[in-house]
């Protein structure tokens, strides 16, 4: 398959293998910024063919992951409400809120539904006008663009009756977050590159002066994983910190004008809490208060919502790449995919996942170190 085939090929592979080992002299700790690049890693066993010198340390780029708990919480109750038509893409229905999900709500009556675009959800409005339509907008930098895009439709062709459950994250203060950490021990970072071929590299560059780092905007197949480690760890022993971008395939320097535009026009930056994290200031996206009619959150007044984290779960540590998920004493036995305590064993991009899915039977529980989190303010 073009552009697949190519960037999986074995002898292309061994070479760039090749050059990283005789490019380390010394350890070095990068993290893979994408949940989607976790799952590269740890299916074609990448992090087993590097250098002993090189670890490579998950990060919490899984959108499903990082949206908190309160947010998921009142995704129950508005989808519990009647006249409510509740749609989300399939992977958020089974994320854990506080004692149920979506797949419970929807079996005690409640009309969820799964779509596979938020324009699904517009058509669905304006074939149900006496229903009100909430699409549960989650996402990164990524998925923030189209979400964006149908309320700027909705606004423009008059439907009322539908509105967002806003809960859009951005990377780049994530980045910061995790380098203030007392607890960091990231050296370089491999960027998502799809998150970069919406925003572009221009925040980037700040990122790794400031906090003297390497990140490489990076693909999501192995060829891609491997090129981005090559010129991270080439970077780290000449004593470099620059940005370079190495999925310039996908990846324009300026990124998307038309998506950036659609942005601006629609959101704002806010602070937002990421799940296991805590509140990370201007790391969100809300809705401009010109489209403030169709802020789910405004419409429904959702209050009262108290949450409470599973006690034995540790994806917060997971998401900050503090833990590595076999570490966690519930880790493929208390928590499986079938009995999730976090989200990070749901999402198809979560770390948990994919070490369930490719390595459960290979690996045993480690006892893990103390840790120290973010500091962030906690979950409200």
């Amino acid at each position: 398959m073009k552009y697949i085939d190519e960037f999986q090929d074995p002898a292309l592979a061994r070479r760039l293998l090749d050059e990283i080992h005789a490019t380390v002299t010394r350890p070095w700790a990068l993290m893979e910024v994408c949940g989607g690049q976790t799952h590269t890693i740890i299916r074609h066993g990448i992090d087993q063919l590097l250098p002993d010198q090189v670890e490579l340390i998950h990060g919490p780029g899984c959108p499903v992951c990082v949206t908190p708990l309160e947010v998921i919480d009142k995704a129950l109750e508005i989808a519990s409400r009647p006249g409510v038509i509740f749609c989300s893409f399939g992977d958020m229905l089974r994320v854990p809120g506080t004692g149920r999900d979506l797949f419970r709500v929807r079996s005690e009556g409640g009309d969820v539904r799964v779509v596979y675009s938020p324009l699904d959800a517009l058509t669905i409005a304006r074939q149900n006008p006496d229903r009100e339509v909430v699409f549960f907008g989650i996402g990164f930098e990524t998925t923030a663009p189209p979400n964006a895009m149908t309320v700027h439709q909705a606004k423009k062709l008059g439907i009322r009756n539908f509105s967002l459950l806003v809960s859009h994250v951005r990377v780049p203060p994530a980045i910061e977050a995790i380098m203030l950490s007392p607890s960091c021990r990231v050296q370089g970072f491999l960027a998502a590159g799809h998150v970069c071929s919406v925003m572009g590299v221009a925040e980037y560059p700040e990122l790794a002066a400031r906090h003297r780092v390497p990140i490489v905007v990076t693909g999501f197949e192995p060829l891609d994983i491997l090129e981005g480690v090559r010129r991270t760890v080439r970077q780290l022993e000449r004593g470099e910190h620059t940005v370079e971008n190495a999925y310039a395939r996908a990846v324009r320097p300026e990124g998307n004008p038309a998506a950036l535009a659609m942005l601006a026009d629609v959101f704002e930056v806010t602070d937002r809490a990421w799940r296991g994290i805590g509140v990370i200031p201007g790391s969100g996206w809300r809705l401009a208060d010109r489209y403030r009619e169709f802020d789910a959150e405004h419409r429904f007044q959702v209050t009262g919502i108290t949450t409470q984290e599973p006690a034995e779960c540790r994806s917060g540590e997971v998401l900050q790449g503090l833990l590595k998920p076999n570490e966690c004493a519930a880790f493929g036995t208390v928590c499986t995919p079938r009995t999730p305590l976090g989200a990070t064993m749901v999402s198809s991009e979560g770390a948990c996942a994919a070490y369930y899915l490719y390595r459960r039977l290979d690996l045993q529980a480690a006892p893990a170190a103390p840790t120290t989190p973010l500091e962030a303010s906690p979950v409200g």
